[in-house]
């Protein structure tokens, strides 16, 4: 559960993510609106949701390719976050151990080392073919990464089954009739998030979530491909009820099914 509520979580801000493990994932922002666009700004924000939705704390790198991203969300485990810029892309590269390179093990490792080499920068020294020579086609893999060259694609391994927007508040919303005033702003940056999904997928039914003052939640959904503001404010009603307390995070969202699908019919076998 716990997995599938990260990958939910990262889906909010991509469609392109590619889960590595349950809880690993590569995540193409290169074209998000949220936070601005910037992709320092959202792994921070992911990492508040997980650890807010999940209570697990989580790290994050940020660079221009996978490579780096990868190498970066191991940086400063268990609760970092590592940005590497297009402009220290190269100074963080030189300075990089070998066996931070994907890849590496212990026998290739072992090899640099009879090399006399430690870093990234080292085996710059080598030309292609020196390395090709000695480690065959992953010396061609090991020229580019000392360079920080990586053009692997994030690769989409599944469909997206929601979108949603969440909100938590620097303080508690006493009530409800508080809780009903932040629905307009959130469902219009939800329908924002749709649009980028709208050629493929179409909305199924609306889901909100609401946290309480301590820490406890609760999650209300209703089928339909209408998810106006009135039923959002339904939904809203009666989770607070639930609870009736403090509220310090709202969740809108949308379950989405792919586009013009329909139900499965049982056809008749004897007329």
């Amino acid at each position: 559960k716990a997995a599938q509520q990260m990958r939910d979580i990262f889906f909010d801000y991509s469609a392109l993510v590619e889960p590595l493990s349950l809880d690993d994932a590569f995540i193409d922002v290169s074209s998000a609106d949220a936070c601005h666009g910037s992709a320092t700004l959202i792994a921070k924000e992911i990492k508040q949701r997980v650890w807010e939705t999940v209570g697990i704390s989580v790290s994050a790198g940020v660079a221009p390719n996978k490579f780096l991203a990868k190498i970066g969300s191991d940086w400063n485990k268990p609760d970092g976050l590592c940005v590497i810029t297009p402009d220290q892309l190269e100074s963080f590269v030189l300075q990089l151990p070998v066996k931070k390179i994907y890849g590496v093990g212990k026998v290739t490792s072992a090899k640099l080392q009879q090399m006399g080499i430690e870093t990234c920068a080292d085996l710059r020294a080598l030309t292609m073919a020196q390395l090709v020579d000695r480690f065959g086609r992953f010396g061609k893999r090991l020229y580019e990464l000392s360079r920080g060259e990586d053009d692997r694609p994030v690769r989409i391994s599944r469909e997206r089954k929601s979108i949603s927007v969440e909100h938590t508040f620097s303080a508690d919303l006493p009530d409800i009739a508080s809780c009903l005033e932040q629905l307009p702003v959130m469902l219009n940056e939800l329908e924002s998030r749709f649009k980028r999904h709208s050629d493929q997928r179409e909305i199924a039914g609306g889901v909100i979530k609401l946290k309480f003052a301590d820490f406890t939640q609760t999650t209300m959904e209703q089928s339909g491909t209408e998810c106006s503001l009135a039923l959002y404010q339904h939904l809203c009603r009666e989770a607070w009820e639930r609870g009736k307390k403090a509220v310090r995070l709202i969740g809108v969202g949308y379950r989405l099914k792919p586009k013009n699908s329909q139900m499965a019919v049982q056809l008749k076998l004897i007329e």
